[in-house]
């Protein structure tokens, strides 16, 4: 069976984090709305102006992470940021509210013309620095048919910064959020922010899912991108398309045109 395409396109695909700073009512913020838009924007360009094929935007900085609704004034927040970027690039764009907020994440794109939303746990249960996260895709999948049908749904499998609460196994549980979960996208990643994925749990994944599109969340670079082409469809990235890796950093546009031109 030919895999669903989430993005037309031709070659494996480039998505770009937007890492929001520290959004009105987290732990960090300074509630300057004007310089996250900026920031925002700059990310953006950059991306756009490098070669990526899309950008997802998520509340990276409002660490600790609620594990589940987030605050109204973070969406609100998201809402200003996602629209202003949406009314300047023209790439598909995406929202990710962590740390599981996959309603908030639909309504964003209902909201700011979205294409798809990214659920860290969709199927199953993870153990987090939240506590234990449920997936709840009886939820995300009735409210996504209510007010955003056209939106994809890209879920993690084993998220990182997480352990699976009782493993069967990384296949089972990429065949549950494909098959039970009704994922349009499955993404495998490292153990944390910036780690490399293991490349036998993307040939695992694979194998166990081969018709549904595959993504890597974590770790990959301009020199190791080569070795999972055989298996992924595309690569979110984020902290090595920083300016010198450093994930605090704006986006470097001469590091993601690398990347890209990487990837072939």
């Amino acid at each position: 069976m030919p895999k669903k395409q989430l993005i037309p396109n031709d070659h494996p695909l480039l998505i770009g984090v937007i890492h929001l700073l520290p959004l009105p009512g987290s732990p960090r913020s300074d509630g300057d709305i004007d310089k996250i838009i900026r920031s925002a924007l700059a990310d953006a360009f950059a991306y756009a102006e490098g070669g990526a094929d899309a950008l997802i935007m998520e509340n990276f900085g409002d660490i600790p992470f609620s594990k589940g609704a987030v605050a109204p004034e973070t969406v609100a927040a998201m809402a200003v940021a996602g629209a202003t970027v949406r009314a300047a690039i023209e790439l598909p764009l995406g929202f990710n509210v962590l740390r599981n907020d996959g309603l908030s994440a639909l309504a964003l794109c209902a909201a700011c013309g979205g294409n798809f939303i990214r659920i860290n746990v969709l199927s199953g249960a993870m153990v987090t620095d939240q506590g234990v996260i449920e997936g709840d895709a009886h939820a995300l999948l009735r409210k996504q048919r209510e007010i955003a049908p056209q939106v994809k749904i890209l879920a993690d499998v084993q998220v990182k910064h997480a352990a699976p609460l009782g493993d069967l196994g990384i296949e089972i549980a990429a065949r549950d959020t494909a098959e039970r979960g009704l994922a349009d996208a499955l993404i495998v990643s490292g153990t944390g922010t910036g780690d490399a994925t293991n490349v036998d749990d993307v040939r695992r994944v694979r194998s166990a899912c081969p018709a549904t599109t595959l993504l890597l969340g974590s770790g990959v670079t301009a020199a190791n991108v080569g070795s999972y082409l055989d298996f992924a469809d595309g690569f979110i990235v984020g902290s090595s398309v920083k300016r010198g890796g450093q994930i605090a950093k704006p986006v470097d546009v001469k590091r993601v045109a690398a990347l890209r031109k990487a990837m072939g």
